[in-house]
């Protein structure tokens, strides 16, 4: 089948033809036509296969006829992440431009006045975050009562960020008379729920089993165990930079994934001071950063992108060979999205992780959700695994075992059976104190306590280094109170002495 055979706006066909496609992916083929039909969609596919082109053709050409009006856009689009917003509204300028449909893109980190000013003249597409759409739409420059199609992206991802709550209000903001196309890779309980309440008799378009990997990509983990606990980041890094030495050829550029944004700033360092071209992304940097990093790395300026989850779901970049999994993800689904970054539109790539004794827990959840072992590699020249880690282990073992009890290996092996004995013993051989010794010491007891050696030597004080401000006399100030009740004492006095 080719997209010509799809029913789409002519103009929309050139655009796509300009764009180098020709043959529409099994989720473009099935869902583009039900949409043209004004049917509500659920598209359940693996990461990769061009979901948005599934929502953004079609869109256009139920737009080409009609007018937008001012604050009341015709269409909505809501994503998860700024990235993915801004990269639906790429799609939206290279398939329509032959149209002269306006948008809008609402997301954070951009001023509320730009945007203020596109809302007013009225677009066709709305594109934005639920949290800066609700914005507007609190603030008074926003009516969802106009919109005719309305598409939810990396619904999954929603789920994971929390925006379930906004996502229901949203939904209740706009017409029950909506068109409305869910789209996700993964279909969790909660996001099942959510399409039971608010699209209508839907058509259900699954072209791959939930939670699949693509068979382009080829996978591979590192079982690393650090030769002890202190060394264990220093020693990670070090791996990362041999796994990716040892790709050779193969190695174009990478994405390199950690869970949190921490520790996306330090490997980032980290590998600029091995000299490694990098860049860092992650959602705490300006939006202006974010961008310009992530235009780099798909014009080939950067070649590893160090990245928190911010950059695992939707970002389309074609020819990224690698993505390494510097942490394992702590949801299974998370692993999915993160190695569809590679291996897209039918390219081979290769996706390897880095997995710890403490990671093993995530790993299994993996393997049971893609349905099958990820396959394990060998540690990279030059990388040598500890001889004996479970004697450090064992180690580490006894020393929390000697925090929670409080006490020190003797009592552990009762070696102070004979103590009480012992003490007796020492106390009736110890020397009476003669009454002209003066010098006064310590009680054994204390110095034992507190890890001190008993000696002879007399106690120095201060000396004549006293401050003067000790040696000055206290003064003693008496209340009315109690000078009173020493008259009265010295009255009874008298009067006891007169008797």
């Amino acid at each position: 089948m080719k997209f010509s055979e799809l029913e789409l706006d002519p103009k929309v066909l050139q655009a796509v033809e300009e764009a180098g496609y020709e043959t529409p992916t099994p989720i473009q083929a099935q869902a583009i036509p039900e949409a043209l039909k004004g049917r509500d969609v659920l598209g359940i596919a693996q990461t990769g296969t061009g979901k948005t082109a599934s929502f953004t053709l079609p869109m256009i050409s139920l737009l080409a006829k009609g007018r937008a009006r001012a604050r009341m856009p015709r269409s909505l689009i809501l994503c998860p992440t700024r990235e993915l917003a801004a990269q639906v509204a790429e799609n939206f300028e290279i398939y329509g431009k032959y149209h002269k449909l306006t948008m809008a893109l609402l997301i954070g980190g951009v001023s509320f006045k730009d945007q203020d000013k596109l809302i007013d003249r009225g677009v066709d597409v709305l594109i934005a975050t639920p949290g800066r759409l609700l914005d507007h739409f609190e603030r008074g420059k926003l009516m969802l009562t106009g919109v005719q199609v309305m598409v939810v992206d990396e619904a999954d991802r929603m789920l994971d960020m929390g925006f379930i709550p906004d996502i229901e209000r949203i939904f209740s903001l706009t017409p029950f008379t909506r068109q409305t196309l869910f789209f996700s890779a993964t279909m969790p309980p909660e996001i099942t729920r959510l399409t039971e309440q608010f699209l209508h008799n839907p058509i259900r378009i699954e072209v791959a089993r939930q939670a699949s990997t693509a068979e382009t990509v080829t996978q591979g983990v590192c079982m690393f165990r650090p030769s002890r606990r202190d060394k264990a980041d220093t020693e990670k890094r070090a791996l990362l930079r041999a796994m990716i030495d040892g790709e050779g050829d193969k190695f174009r550029n990478a994405i390199v994934f950690c869970n949190r944004k921490r520790d996306v700033g330090i490997l980032f360092k980290s590998l600029q001071k091995y000299g490694y071209n990098c860049g860092a992304l992650h959602g705490d940097l300006d939006q202006s950063v974010r961008t310009a990093t992530l235009n780099a790395f798909r014009d080939g300026g950067i070649k590893i992108l160090v990245a928190s989850d911010v950059a695992a779901r939707g970002l389309d970049i074609p020819n990224v060979s690698h993505v390494f999994n510097f942490d394992l993800p702590m949801h299974a689904e998370d692993y999915v999205h993160r190695i569809g970054r590679t291996g897209r539109a039918g390219r081979e790539g290769i996706a390897l992780a880095i997995c710890s004794p403490y990671d093993q827990k995530y790993l299994d959840k993996i393997e049971e959700l893609i349905g099958k072992q990820v396959p394990r590699r060998e540690l990279p020249e030059g990388v040598v695994a500890p001889e004996q880690p479970e004697a450090a282990e064992t180690i580490d073992e006894e020393r929390r075992d000697r925090r929670r009890r409080g006490g020190d290996s003797r009592k552990r092996r009762g070696d102070d059976a004979d103590a009480p004995a012992q003490k007796q013993q020492n106390k009736s051989e110890a020397p009476a104190p003669s009454s002209e010794d003066t010098t006064p010491r310590r009680a054994p007891e204390r110095d034992r306590r507190r890890g001190e050696k008993r000696d002879d030597k007399p106690v120095v004080g201060l000396g004549d280094h006293v401050p003067d401000f000790l040696l000055r006399p206290v003064p003693v100030r008496s209340t009315r109170k109690s000078a009173s009740s020493q008259t009265e004492g010295q009255d009874e006095d008298s009067d006891s002495e007169a008797a």
